[in-house]
């Protein structure tokens, strides 16, 4: 993949210069590639992505705990299936429906029609994860899904009907999907970001895991430590931070350095990289 560094606002005083990290696939290279480096993707298209705290499911590892059946005992009576989106049919009445929960979860029209209809034909969209009321034969949420193989899966948006609430229907709906694609020999399951302490339902599962900017990392006392670290004015980079080091990586860098699979080949600029072959390389050989 090629990485570029987009700059962000710099804080001079404390000699921090942020950069957002972008991947481009090239060519041989798969989505799953760039999830399972630490990206999400930033184009519907599949063909940018952005480095970020992000969370996943190591399916292998997931047996559902109380909590996680208890959640699935609420949503008893609810249909779960699973559609390509080839199958899917995308009715004027789901349109509308789709829109109105978008609407109150997040602004009216933060989601516009046409965001809407471009992310139900977009590549990212692959298939469809639909919930059902069977006893009033209403369809009361569906997901939208990436699937690759049974390397990855993408748990992209959600939408659902809000008067089911009480049920934790979106809640519900999230389990479900752990619980069906570890039932099917799925990999990862990959769940979003998580930035704050209302986003850590998603790391609820067995096999939960969260990308820290240098590995996948299964501690969520680790994870825990970075979001209330958020919360106070920060004058350190993470890894400035000896509090962070000494607490999980035993102080030292060079060990952080080792767990991280980024490796960089520089292309041009260096002494090596301009000496024509035709100059002596050091010590006089040829």
């Amino acid at each position: 993949m090629k990485l570029l560094f987009s700059e962000q606002k710099s804080d001079y005083a404390h000699y921090q210069f942020p950069y957002s990290v972008w991947a481009l696939r090239e060519a041989g290279e798969r989505p799953s590639d760039i999830f399972n480096a630490g990206f999400l993707p930033s184009s519907r298209n599949l063909d940018r992505f952005y480095l970020c705290r992000q969370t996943r499911v190591n399916l292998a590892k997931f047996k559902p705990s109380s909590e996680n059946r208890r959640i699935l005992r609420k949503g008893a009576g609810l249909e779960v299936k699973l559609v390509p989106r080839g199958q899917f049919d995308f009715t004027a009445e789901r349109r509308a429906f789709y829109k109105t929960y978008a609407d109150i979860k997040f602004g009216k029209d933060v989601m516009t029609f046409e965001r809407l209809d471009a992310l139900f034909a977009a590549p990212v969209t692959s298939h469809l994860l639909l919930f059902t009321d069977r006893e009033r034969g209403a369809e009361v949420g569906a997901s939208i899904l990436y699937l690759e193989g049974t390397e990855l899966a993408y748990y992209y948006y959600a939408f659902y009907d809000l008067n089911y609430y009480a049920r934790n229907l979106g809640m519900f709906m999230m389990t479900s999907a752990v619980a069906l694609f570890a039932g099917t020999g799925f990999k990862r399951l990959y769940l979003g970001t998580c930035y704050s302490v209302n986003a850590l339902y998603k790391t609820q599962f067995a096999g939960a895991e969260f990308f820290n900017g240098f590995r996948w990392s299964g501690d969520m006392k680790e994870l825990k430590f970075i979001i209330q670290r958020d919360q106070g004015r920060l004058d350190q980079h993470l890894l400035e931070s000896a509090e962070f080091r000494d607490e999980f990586y035993g102080g030292d860098l060079n060990k952080i350095a080792e767990t991280s699979e980024f490796r960089v080949n520089i292309k041009g600029g260096g002494a090596a990289a301009r000496r024509d072959k035709t100059d002596p390389a050091p010590g006089g050989a040829r």
